[in-house]
């Protein structure tokens, strides 16, 4: 049986668009699962890119979704929708979600929802699913990564870098990533890649036709785009593909469309908070099948450079717009196991 649920829950609300501190604690109505989710009482919540972009007021919330940040958690469920058969109150689960994760409580999607691969604590439970289905459904579903292919990450030191990663390597590819330090990039190649650039002394067109002999790479995972596009095109194989998932550099971009008559090739992108449950879920199946064992067996496993107390959830974005971060961050919520 569901245990009581408090009418209310502490939870951190964006106040107004802005800096960090616009991140305050508040008070929330306890929410309740609706027709096919479940509700979790929330351990932890990851931190993400989107989430800063939303308190900027630069990434809107989708209709009918939480207006508090946080895309992924980790917990036990407490309560379930009748229509649910695939989980029960006292899982412990890892969730994707599309708002609401920094709060003592969140609803999630029942598709949504992995079990927390075991030997994982919640705290690191929460630090995969945002990251997990944004690489899977980037790489592998827009950008069709075979095994022997060789993948580019831009950004290798992020959470959706080292997912990346070792997604890849795990795998059965070749990655090369770019990061910002020497230290960001030895701790890529620590980590698997086999190949780090740092884009900021070294040109990563020259580095990865020298390693390549001049063939280049057959995806490239862009969260830069802009001018980084054009400079995309010169480091690709003859039938690459470009997966462009974030705009950090520019929503805009010289294309040369010669190259890609030429050389055949894609240039593709998507963002997932507004996908369809059922494509979420798909992706969920996927993720379990076929890199749930790999994160069980240690293979694969997560990267969290710092954890924040819920209510300081500001010093947490602080330290995202920083760039000092090496893998992910995340706020722990309730008691973390």
């Amino acid at each position: 049986m569901s245990p009581i649920l408090p009418p209310t829950m502490q939870a951190v609300e964006i106040t107004a668009y802005g800096a960090p501190e616009v991140l305050k604690p508040g008070t929330r109505p306890t929410p309740f699962p609706g027709a096919g989710e479940v509700l979790i009482d929330v351990a932890a919540a990851g931190v993400n890119r989107p989430d800063v972009l939303q308190r900027r007021g630069q990434y809107p919330v989708p209709p009918g979704a939480s207006d508090i940040p946080g895309l992924e958690v980790a917990g036990r469920i407490v309560a379930v929708d009748g229509a649910v058969t695939q989980w029960r109150v006292g899982d412990e689960v890892c969730a994707l979600v599309t708002g609401g994760g920094y709060a003592q409580y969140c609803v999630a999607p029942a598709e949504q929802c992995l079990p927390v691969p075991r030997g994982l604590s919640m705290t690191e439970g929460a630090s995969l699913p945002e990251t997990f289905f944004t690489v899977w459904s980037m790489v592998w579903g827009r950008g069709r990564l075979v095994p022997g292919e060789v993948l580019l990450v831009h950004g290798g030191s992020s959470g959706i870098g080292v997912t990346a990663i070792q997604m890849a390597r795990a795998l059965g590819n070749t990655v090369f990533v770019t990061a910002g330090t020497d230290d960001k990039c030895r701790a890529c190649e620590a980590l698997g890649a086999n190949r780090a650039i740092n884009y900021r002394t070294r040109d990563f067109v020259a580095e990865v036709k020298a390693v390549t002999d001049g063939r280049g790479v057959d995806v490239i995972l862009d969260m830069v785009a802009g001018d980084y596009v054009q400079r995309d095109i010169r480091a690709l194989a003859d039938d690459g593909r470009i997966v462009i998932l974030a705009l950090l550099g520019g929503g805009k971009g010289e294309v040369a469309f010669e190259q890609i008559l030429r050389r055949r090739l894609t240039i593709t992108g998507g963002t997932l908070r507004p996908r369809s449950i059922a494509f979420k879920g798909q992706v969920a199946r996927e993720l379990r099948e076929r890199i749930w064992p790999l994160i069980g067996d240690r293979r694969i496993k997560p990267v969290i450079h710092a954890t924040f107390p819920l209510a300081q959830a500001a010093g947490a974005h602080a330290l995202m717009e920083s760039g000092a971060h090496f893998g992910k961050i995340v706020l722990t919520v309730g008691a973390v196991a």
